[in-house]
């Protein structure tokens, strides 16, 4: 038995149709800024947090009920299938994910396993059944990175500014280049069907860190793998989403692929997304730096943002990165009633 979702805006908007007001939610809205999710990171990490389904399901939620946005979205780090596979990463507090055996060459890539989630990671699945049965009343997007980004962390053992190792072993070993893609992309496959069957209602793929390659590398390297993972994920009937920062260039690429949203940074304004032939329902993109300025600046900034995106059926508001931890919560409740109000008068 589901909970029953009482607002749906979130995928109408999804799946171009129209919605009485424009729906919003906030990448990264779970924890970081705010004081309750503070609190548990004295006692738990991440990774303690994730593995236990009341303490993470709470944290998903808190965003909902605080905040009155539109979706919520699972609270859990791009890494988390990682381990399964073979890779030893850990999230190490201001640094991000480190990798102590990063990928070398085609052998290091033979010796990654397969990932089954029901034995790898049940905590996830059983967060997810916990909120889509019990707590939630609004839809739960799961999500997952892509191939690039994680194998960006794979190759260069850590974050990276440049992603200088990764694409060197892109130009020079293409034959482990993509035989990591494949393995990665079977393993989101697989990692995103449990994450539907558990009865999440929509998927973002975050590919954060493609932004580093310029198109016709993105064309060669990429677009094929992504293109397989999202005709595989199309079977599930659920709202498709796909996300990076700085990769205003390949806006028109993911319009080619077998989504249902294409997510915008701040650097691409929707107006001219949409006369570059973006179709689609377009997610975005406030800067979330703007967050930390005065309301009367967020307010002008924000309507700009829904006038172009209000031109035609098919949008969700979000910020253009996510919300990071010095943000007012009281800042996104307020951002979220007058996105509610200003829509929903316009409309």
């Amino acid at each position: 038995m589901s909970k029953e979702i009482t607002n749906d805006t979130f995928l109408k908007a999804a799946r171009g149709e129209k919605t009485d007001h424009v729906p919003v939610w906030y990448m990264r809205q779970a924890g970081r800024s705010q004081p309750e999710y503070r609190k548990l990171k004295e006692k738990y990490s991440l990774f303690e947090i994730t593995h236990q389904p009341e303490l993470c399901a709470y944290v998903t939620r808190l965003p909902v009920e605080q905040y009155n946005v539109d979706a919520a979205i699972l609270y859990k780090d791009i890494m988390t299938p990682l381990p399964a596979i073979g890779v030893d990463v850990e999230i190490k507090s201001g640094i991000g994910p480190v990798i102590s055996n990063p990928i070398q060459s085609v052998k290091d890539v033979e010796k990654l396993g397969e990932l089954n989630p029901e034995e790898d990671i049940p905590y996830v699945l059983d967060t997810i059944k916990l909120l889509t049965t019990e707590q939630l009343t609004v839809p739960l997007i799961g999500f997952s990175g892509a191939p690039f980004t994680i194998a960006s962390y794979m190759i260069e053992g850590g974050p990276s500014k440049n992603y200088n190792k990764t694409k060197a072993f892109m130009y020079s070993e293409p034959v482990a280049w993509f035989a990591l893609m494949d393995k990665l992309a079977d393993m989101i496959i697989i990692y995103v069907k449990a994450q539907i069957k558990a009865r999440v209602k929509a998927i973002q793929i975050f590919d954060s860190w493609v932004g580093a390659l310029n198109v016709e590398d993105y064309r060669v390297f990429i677009k094929p793998i992504m293109n397989r993972i999202f005709a595989s994920l199309r079977e599930e009937n659920v709202p498709l989403i796909m996300f990076g920062v700085g990769a205003s260039h390949l806006a028109l690429e993911w319009n080619d692929l077998p989504i249902d949203v294409v997510g915008l940074d701040w650097r691409l304004p929707i107006s001219e997304a949409r006369k570059m032939g973006i179709q689609k329902t377009v997610q975005g993109n406030l800067d979330p730096a703007l967050l930390l300025s005065s309301w009367d600046v967020i307010e002008e900034r924000t309507k700009q943002i829904l006038d172009q995106g209000m031109q035609q059926d098919g949008y969700i508001f979000n910020l253009g990165h996510g919300v990071f931890p010095s943000v007012n919560p009281e800042t996104l409740k307020k951002l979220t009633a007058f996105i509610h109000d200003y829509s929903s008068n316009k409309k």
